[in-house]
């Protein structure tokens, strides 16, 4: 990116100005995922100016878009030429950004097959704490030498710097899909995904909840019928199965809302991020399980203490993912290495801990 650009000079000069005052900046492209996180502190930081789309070279498979680009934007443009971001990155809004994309991390229901949001991320633009803009990755996927660090920008929730711009991976979509439904109890559903990911099927992915599962196929006609075939089930329509599989990547289902009652009497979503494996979470309210048994989202009223040492006695950590109490921490919290390592990273990126302070973990 051009620092001469009107739009980055001018965060190029707060973010200098809030290092010499030390005062604290919150970055905000759309503010579709406020919710997410530790407290939001400090000045915004308004992003959303940097947009549009730099480069998209189709026949590369690779696209590089300004932070503030909305995803709506981005993904019409690649859906004109056949492609898409095959993590399915949640909608929790139609102001999402491409920079809020990769700070939070978060992918949809085809994360378990297609890879995690950091495994598309090429390169980032990064506006540091001492204002300076640094360029990491670029635009072919062997390109790195050393730390990765463009990848360590998704889920940092800009706690280490300001994402500006960002070249991502894309892929064709799929040429056929095809939903399935089972009527089984968790236990049954559970065992069966565990059976299916060892066989050769095109499992895009799978969602159970009030004891049915749903299951993707997508890739090449003629696997998606024969897997079809296979593994029998109810067919679900075209239109249904969309609005399914959208209803979760945008957490527009009913399950997931949470009213201002339900918060205020200790209501909480929690992400609980578990081997596939693993054997049932047992928790007090209402369970939906994604990406083979890898997460497992619950709403209960159970205690922080209590939801992590369900998620720790099977081998995995939990995420508040929306609650109003967040006095507990949001993410699990790390042993001191990993803390130390943590605290070095913002050090050597935001040195006067200018970006997001709190917002991953209260000592960063």
């Amino acid at each position: 990116m051009d620092q001469r650009d009107p739009g980055l000079a001018k965060l190029i000069d707060r973010v200098r100005h809030a290092q010499a005052c030390g005062s604290p900046l919150q970055i905000r492209g759309g503010g579709t995922k406020e919710f997410y996180g530790g407290p939001r502190r400090g000045e915004l930081l308004d992003i959303s100016g940097l947009a549009g789309i730099s480069s998209y070279e189709p026949t590369e498979l690779v696209v590089t878009a300004r932070a503030g680009t909305r995803l709506v934007e981005l993904e019409a443009a690649l859906e004109e030429r056949g492609q898409c971001l095959a993590f399915e990155p949640p909608r929790f809004g139609s102001g999402g950004t491409v920079g809020g994309m990769v700070a939070a991390g978060l992918a949809g229901p085809a994360r378990v097959s297609m890879g995690a949001v950091r495994d598309h991320v090429l390169g980032v633009t990064l506006l540091n704490g001492c204002g300076e803009v640094l360029t990491f990755g670029g635009q072919v996927a062997k390109n790195v030498a050393g730390y990765d660090v463009s990848r360590l920008m998704a889920g940092s929730l800009g706690v280490l710097g300001v994402i500006c711009e960002a070249s991502l991976k894309v892929l064709p979509v799929n040429r056929a899909a095809t939903t399935l439904s089972f009527e089984w109890d968790e236990g049954r559903a559970l065992e069966q995904l565990n059976v299916w990911r060892s066989l050769p099927l095109p499992l895009n992915a799978s969602a159970w909840h009030d004891a049915r599962l749903h299951v993707r196929l997508a890739g090449a006609a003629a696997a998606v019928a024969a897997a079809c075939d296979r593994l029998g089930g109810i067919e679900v329509s075209a239109d249904a199965a969309a609005a399914w599989w959208r209803g979760l990547r945008d957490q527009s289902e009913k399950f997931f809302s949470l009213t201002d009652t339900d918060l205020a009497c200790g209501e909480c979503l929690w992400r609980l991020s578990m081997p596939a494996a693993a054997a049932p979470v047992t928790l007090s309210g209402r369970q939906l399980i994604e990406w083979h048994g890898a997460q497992r989202w619950w709403r209960t009223t159970a205690q922080a203490h209590e939801v992590r040492a369900a998620a720790a006695r099977g081998g995995g950590h939990a995420t508040l993912f929306r609650g109003a109490d967040k006095a507990a921490g949001v993410f699990t919290p790390v042993n001191g290495v990993l803390m130390r390592i943590h605290q070095g990273l913002k050090q050597a990126f935001d040195p006067a801990g200018v970006f997001n302070p709190g917002r991953l973990f209260a000592d960063l």
